[in-house]
């Protein structure tokens, strides 16, 4: 590794983009992922914003570069949080290069944080379009989550 030493495995909570968000005037409109990730790909969540863990910062491969890209998500557009041990010499040198703030400790804590970020993110899906009917057909994580296989 051209003389650098690889960088100590760390636990980090990892993610993934929903396939498709709700948009739009009332949510009738569908897109897929986010504008800088695909749906269905995978993030580390390395940290949140002072204040709310309503926007994440997080590692991902972006949607036109396929590079690995810091960015910002809402917590919304994020499920399965899950916790992982990352060895990934890439992704920890971004974690370490960020400051966002990189307070998961031990794998118990990460999971305790994980679980709290997929209740909130499920949460703030609901409360998003709260009494809005679904579009017609509708592919919102939420209404492929309860379809069947």
């Amino acid at each position: 590794m051209n003389g650098e030493e690889a960088p100590e495995p760390r636990w980090l909570i990892a993610a993934n983009v929903v396939r498709w968000r709700r948009y739009g005037e009332g949510g009738q409109e569908l897109r897929p992922g986010t504008k800088s990730c695909r749906g269905g790909s995978k993030v580390y969540v390395i940290g949140h914003r002072p204040g709310g863990a309503d926007v994440l910062t997080a590692i991902g491969r972006g949607r036109r570069t396929g590079t690995y890209i810091t960015l910002d998500l809402a917590t919304r557009h994020l499920h399965t949080f899950r916790a992982e041990l990352v060895r990934s010499p890439a992704i920890l040198r971004r974690d370490a290069e960020n400051d966002a703030g990189r307070g998961w400790d031990g794998r118990e804590h990460t999971a305790e944080r994980a679980a709290r970020f997929e209740r909130q993110a499920a949460g703030e899906r609901l409360a998003r379009w709260e009494g809005l009917p679904h579009p017609t057909p509708c592919r919102c994580h939420e209404c492929l989550t309860l379809s069947p296989g």
